[in-house]
């Protein structure tokens, strides 16, 4: 019998896209579920699904893309290499990123100005992960093979996803708070 992690090893090696992508997409998701543990709160599976559609339908996508294209462009493992590589993503990839989940959540959630979130959160949200991704980034352009960076990106996603979407939530809880809708 296989294991799971021959299986998942072997999915990725014949299908890097997709598997990439689907493991993105559940460290992610997993995020935000954490964050609602966390919380205490009753469990909002719909904010689940809307960060898991964010991740499937542009984030996990682009990553795999964009860590390709990088790759393609300054290729192999030198530390000038991996800095420039590491540069480019943050200042390229992690303001694309960031704008994308707070647009693409505040689509799924049918807000009516669906760039408000990125407005007020942008900025803070930017510069708390650069203080966070190049580190995590400058491991994964040293030390994981190309056909694992979006899946090891999307673990680290995992904790990242589990600030993100509390920062994301923060004004809204909020919001209900003052207007008496929200219930502990």
């Amino acid at each position: 019998m296989v294991s799971w992690w021959q299986a998942l090893t072997r999915a990725a090696g014949r299908y890097p896209w997709p598997a990439n992508v689907l493991l993105y997409a559940g460290f992610f998701s997993g995020g935000d579920a954490l964050q609602q543990v966390l919380r205490g709160g009753p469990a909002d599976w719909q904010h689940t699904r809307h960060v898991a559609t964010v991740a499937v339908a542009f984030h996990a996508n682009l990553n795999y893309v964009w860590l390709n294209l990088l790759e393609r462009a300054l290729p192999g493992r030198a530390p000038r290499t991996i800095l420039a590589k590491v540069l480019c993503d943050q200042a390229l990839g992690g303001p694309v990123y960031v704008s994308t989940f707070y647009a693409g959540m505040s689509i799924l959630e049918r807000k009516d100005d669906i760039f408000l979130d990125m407005r007020q959160k942008f900025w803070n949200t930017y510069k708390s992960g650069l203080m966070y991704w190049p580190f995590v980034q400058l491991i994964n352009f040293s030390l994981i093979p190309i056909r694992w960076r979006t899946a090891y990106t999307g673990l680290c996603g995992f904790l990242w996803a589990t600030f993100l979407c509390f920062s994301q939530q923060e004004v809204f809880l909020c919001l209900r708070v003052r207007n008496g809708t929200h219930s502990k």
